[in-house]
């Protein structure tokens, strides 16, 4: 958030510009995209600080709930890349970085001995139901939408993201 609320919505003024010096139609894209990447700026903001108290960033916390919520409280490295949409080296970095704080360990694979685990711990599933509930307490920074606006905004994204092929069903 900015320190000093401005006095007018700076991507409506760069949407008047934008619609008065290049095309309408973009005009209207810009201002959307803007918007999304802005609100992904204070919807961070806001769970990463409900977070930070516990340790962790938001990141870390997806990390830790994709395990909490697995059947065994494990899965190989190899498949959390594409559960959280990140990158082979971001697991490994997310992992080391849980594992460092003792939330989760890495666990040979029972059956496959090229295979690594990451398993959730006691103490990481205990701090995932605490920071749980403090992401909870602040609606993930979106407390100010109402049930109707958040699935509104769910389904809009949803459309964005099947096309941009994050899924397929």
């Amino acid at each position: 958030m900015a320190a000093t609320p401005l006095s007018f919505d700076p991507i409506e003024e760069a949407r008047a510009q934008w619609a008065a010096r290049w095309e309408p139609d973009a005009a209207d894209a810009m201002a959307a995209a803007t918007s999304v990447m802005r609100a992904q700026q204070v919807v961070l903001a806001a769970v990463d600080a409900a977070l930070r108290p516990l340790g962790l960033t938001f990141a870390r916390y997806e990390g830790l709930m994709l395990l909490y919520f697995s059947r065994r409280g494990a899965l190989p490295l190899g498949k959390m890349g594409p559960r959280l949409m990140i990158h082979p080296t971001s697991v490994t970095n997310l992992v080391d970085r849980l594992e460092q704080q003792g939330l989760v360990r890495r666990v040979p694979h029972p059956t496959d001995g090229r295979t690594t685990l990451a398993e959730i711990t006691t103490d990481g599933r205990a701090l995932a139901k605490r920071a749980t509930k403090a992401v909870n307490d602040v609606l993930f920074g979106l407390g100010d939408l109402s049930r109707a606006d958040l699935d509104h905004l769910v389904r809009i994204v949803r459309k964005l993201r099947r096309r941009a092929g994050d899924f397929t069903a």
